[in-house]
């Protein structure tokens, strides 16, 4: 019978593109996350883990414990084998519309974190209130790269887009009621946005839209 390998990581990935192979957790057998964390670990090489699940978390620090650091908001986990020292000094803010964005927003900060770089989070600011947002402005606009996650119509990143001269990355949420259509609402007003130069993600891809950052960042710092 044909030995079938099924996980086959990339350590070779961040040489060529600068942005190192993550694990996307979801979909993935028990057996299967097993196998990549003994290969990480056997390998010492760093790891970032995304849409990891609590229960499938609490597995994995059982068999090996101590191993990844988990944040059950954003769903990821890190392993680590070193401290990641700063990498530069562009300065990058994630701004989200409302706290029910925020496991989104946290993905895409634990992203920058993995590799090294700091992150101001403004939270809660969305157009409903516009006073929340006018008042950060001063600290946003020294900001290089600002990534803004935004549910229900997705306001917020076209207003910045109007305010900033930043990199403006939007992220569509799937938060909001009925019409959301689980953030396809929010996705297609972001790809009509009279803001010039806005750049948007998938739906709920906090971790692409850091990705996208670090691009940024790796391109200019």
């Amino acid at each position: 019978m044909e030995d079938i390998k099924e996980v086959n990581l990339d350590f070779q990935r961040e040489n060529r593109t600068g942005l190192a192979e993550a694990v996307f957790c979801a979909g993935k057998s028990q057996a299967q996350l097993e196998t990549i964390c003994q290969t990480v670990i056997d390998a010492g090489r760093p790891m970032l883990f995304t849409r990891l699940d609590p229960d499938a978390y609490r597995l994995l620090e059982q068999q090996f414990p101590g191993v990844l650091g988990y944040d059950p908001t954003s769903r990821t986990a890190f392993h680590l084998p070193h401290e990641p020292g700063s990498r530069s000094s562009v300065s990058v803010a994630i701004v989200t519309g409302g706290s029910s964005d925020l496991p989104v927003a946290r993905e895409a900060s634990r992203t920058l974190t993995f590799y090294g770089h700091r992150v101001l989070e403004i939270h809660d600011v969305g157009v409903a209130g516009l006073w929340r947002i006018t008042e950060r402005l001063d600290e946003l606009r020294t900001c290089k790269i600002i990534i803004c996650v935004a549910g229900m119509d997705a306001a917020l990143p076209t207003v910045l887009g109007g305010l900033v001269p930043a990199v403006l990355i939007a992220v569509p949420t799937s938060v909001g009621y009925g019409m959301v259509k689980g953030g396809e609402t929010a996705l297609r007003s972001l790809l009509v946005s009279c803001a010039p130069g806005l750049t948007v993600t998938n739906i709920d891809n906090g971790y692409g839209a850091a990705c996208a950052a670090i691009r940024v960042i790796n391109n200019i710092a």
